[in-house]
């Protein structure tokens, strides 16, 4: 009964944001401390808990074979996962082709995205590893957090029972984070509501951001049809795969409403961990593989990357062959693995694979108008793939013959 109640806080919050800050406009931005107050509130969670999580749900399951075909699935499916996003991507928008006619004046490129670096696939693994975690800490880089804090698992599974007392530690301190993450949820409705008028006033209020939206308004049709669509075949795989339905849906509905509000899957991982927990999901497996899926899985973020990069490349009239939409293809899947889990950070991965085919990087101006509304829709999709992902894991490695609901 208080997790319904909090969800329809958490409902009541966004819609009177997006009304607050639709009708009354600029107004709205003195409110926008709240909002980042409870942004903070949640990040400040995201590091213990992620180390606690990971290192004692691989300590939980002990078998290192089993943890190594576990981990070894797990980015297998995220990969596949995101793979079809990138699919579904690329059908709609040669389907629909949003940049057909598009004016391609009075947009530039901020000048700390026009200098930007891309990365190679070099980088990318490079990130795995980290000469300071404190440094990677600071800055919220989690991927090599969530390396070491395997690796920390890994070995503390080979102590036998030496082990076990800091395999407890850690159970403890997971436990004790979830308890802060539910306190800190308490200030959720308030938190999205600012969050969400805050953001809708500094586009303007309503009829400015609707015109913005009129501007390229095939193209942000486009990206919300294939996110949805992605949407709905997550859902069948949960059907089909893992064995779950609409319970489950409706137990994530306050983590999918979180991710929109903050537009950042790292700060609403806290609270997608307790719903999937809440759902039933083993533990094992949402310790491990939803801090992984926050990580790696960004199968909303890769669909808009291969969207945005053919709209740029059709609003300048260039043709893009069979061959160049494989490397957007191709690029889109391992930019969105490199894409931080923050607000606007498919921006940034998106200048890879305009490089990869030799778009210009000025196209990206198009999209700055519009950018921060379907980053809050494509984080909502990344946060339902990495809760997908944590049960169908479960289904296959980690369901005893028990229903874990009643577990």
């Amino acid at each position: 009964m208080q997790h319904r109640r909090l969800l329809w806080g958490i409902l009541l919050g966004a819609v009177a944001g997006a009304f607050c800050g639709w009708f009354f406009g600029r107004e709205m931005a003195s409110i926008a401390w709240i909002g980042e107050f409870f942004l903070r509130a949640l990040k400040m969670m995201i590091i213990p808990l992620i180390i606690a999580a990971v290192i004692s749900g691989i300590a939980s399951v002990g078998d290192l074979h089993k943890m190594g075909r576990i981990g070894g699935f797990t980015v297998v499916y995220y990969l596949g996962t995101t793979a079809l996003a990138v699919s579904i991507g690329l059908i709609a928008v040669n389907l629909i082709q949003p940049g057909t006619g598009v004016s391609m004046t009075s947009h530039t490129l901020p000048q700390q995205m026009a200098s930007g670096k891309t990365a190679g696939i070099g980088d990318i693994i490079l990130s795995l590893v980290s000469p300071s975690l404190v440094a990677s800490a600071a800055k919220l880089d989690l991927l090599p957090i969530i390396v070491f804090s395997i690796l920390f698992g890994i070995a503390l599974t080979t102590l036998g029972e030496r082990g076990t007392t800091v395999a407890r530690f850690f159970e403890g301190v997971n436990e004790v984070m979830m308890k802060l993450v539910m306190w800190v949820m308490y200030l959720a409705p308030i938190g999205i509501f600012a969050l969400i008028a805050s953001r809708l006033g500094a586009a303007g209020g309503g009829a400015a951001f609707w015109r913005e939206v009129a501007s390229v308004g095939w193209y942000v049709l486009t990206v919300i049809l294939g996110l949805a669509v992605h949407f709905c075949a997550l859902y069948l795989v949960l059907v089909l795969i893992a064995g779950r339905g609409r319970d489950y849906l409706v137990t994530l509905l306050r983590a999918l409403v979180t991710a929109f509000g903050t537009a950042s899957s790292s700060a609403t991982l806290p609270l997608t961990m307790e719903c999937a927990e809440e759902a039933g999901v083993d533990k094992r497996s949402v310790r491990f593989v939803l801090p992984l899926g926050a990580t790696i899985n960004m199968d909303g973020t890769a669909l808009y990357e291969a969207v945005a990069a053919m709209f740029i490349a059709q609003a300048y009239g260039i043709h893009l062959d069979p061959a160049s939409q494989i490397i957007i293809f191709i690029t889109a899947t391992l930019a969105a693995i490199g894409a931080a889990g923050i607000p606007e950070a498919g921006l940034v991965t998106l200048l890879i694979v305009l490089s990869a085919v030799h778009l210009p990087a000025e196209g990206v101006a198009l999209l700055l108008a519009v950018d921060w509304f379907l980053d809050r829709i494509r984080t909502t999709v990344n946060v339902w793939g990495d809760c997908v992902g944590a049960a169908v894991i479960e289904r296959y490695f980690l369901r005893s013959g028990n229903n874990p609901a009643t577990e």
